[in-house]
């Protein structure tokens, strides 16, 4: 368990490095950004720098959840459960924060906080999900039916995952499409070196804050497995 927690601590420390060189090039390497018609596009649009990581790690928590439930019901290892909740708890934090940056920026572009945008609505879809998963672990208190139970649920809510990520790709969208292109919305796409070392540093960065809190999640949740351990073979 010490060594567990030292390397969190370093995870964390790393983290916080990376984060600072993020932010520092996000608002003093980063060069002006600019429109098709050649116009400076507000200084919102830097939120994408913050939005696209973590919408994109928010997919890759939710499939730590369809992994380790898919191996839960395997092994019926509680090691998995344990992955399960723990990812799909830090997951549900991005994909709230994926909404809420992304808001930000489209009530500068769009003048709207909300639309009911198809890529839009499926990250809506997506957070609500989740959000129901812990709520139903929660809900539940003896260990193996929750793990059992919430697996169920864990691998049949990944396909939220897909309809959102595939959303902007198959249907015309007023969601900017940041590579190659716009399928059918507002124009765009991320291209010079600036911009996509900026954005690789953030990816870096919001990554490593996911395995900190990962890391962090899983040890609480492997000491309070214990705890009901013991209560449940009293």
């Amino acid at each position: 368990m010490a060594s567990n927690s030292r390397k969190t601590g370093v995870l964390a420390v790393a983290t916080a490095s990376v984060m600072l060189l993020a932010i520092y090039m996000l608002f003093f390497y980063l060069p002006p950004i600019k429109d098709e018609a050649g116009e400076v596009l507000s200084g919102s649009f830097r939120i994408f720098f913050f939005h696209m990581p973590i919408a994109i790690i928010s997919y890759l928590a939710f499939g730590v959840v369809f992994a380790a439930s898919i191996l839960y019901l395997r092994d019926k290892s509680l090691k998995w459960d344990i992955y399960a909740r723990s990812a799909a708890e830090v997951g549900t934090l991005f994909a709230f924060l994926v909404l809420v940056t992304g808001s930000i920026w489209a009530k500068d572009a769009w003048g709207w906080y909300w639309i009911w945008d198809l890529r839009l609505t499926t990250s809506l879809v997506l957070f609500l999900v989740y959000l129901a998963y812990t709520m139903l672990r929660k809900a539940l208190e003896e260990p193996e039916k929750r793990a059992r139970l919430s697996a169920v649920f864990g691998i049949l809510g990944f396909i939220s995952v897909p309809l959102s990520f595939f959303s902007i790709r198959l249907w015309r969208s007023a969601h900017p499409l940041m590579f190659g292109g716009n399928t059918g919305g507002s124009g765009g796409g991320l291209e010079g070196t600036a911009l996509q070392l900026t954005l690789l540093v953030n990816f870096i960065a919001y990554f490593l804050l996911f395995l900190t809190l990962f890391s962090v999640k899983v040890q609480n949740e492997r000491m309070e497995e214990e705890l009901d351990s013991r209560r449940y073979a009293e």
